[in-house]
């Protein structure tokens, strides 16, 4: 069974997870993980 859509609030905050297959690293370097958090 597929999930409900998700419901989405202007100014809001959401909880976001990040893995990679098989718990593998999402992040080549610390370049690569701050490029990630700095994103809008």
């Amino acid at each position: 069974m597929a999930r409900s859509i998700r419901l989405e609030f202007e100014g809001a905050f959401y909880h976001v997870m990040a893995r990679g297959n098989r718990r593998a690293a999402i992040f080549v370097d610390d370049q690569d993980r701050r490029f990630f958090f700095e994103m809008p």
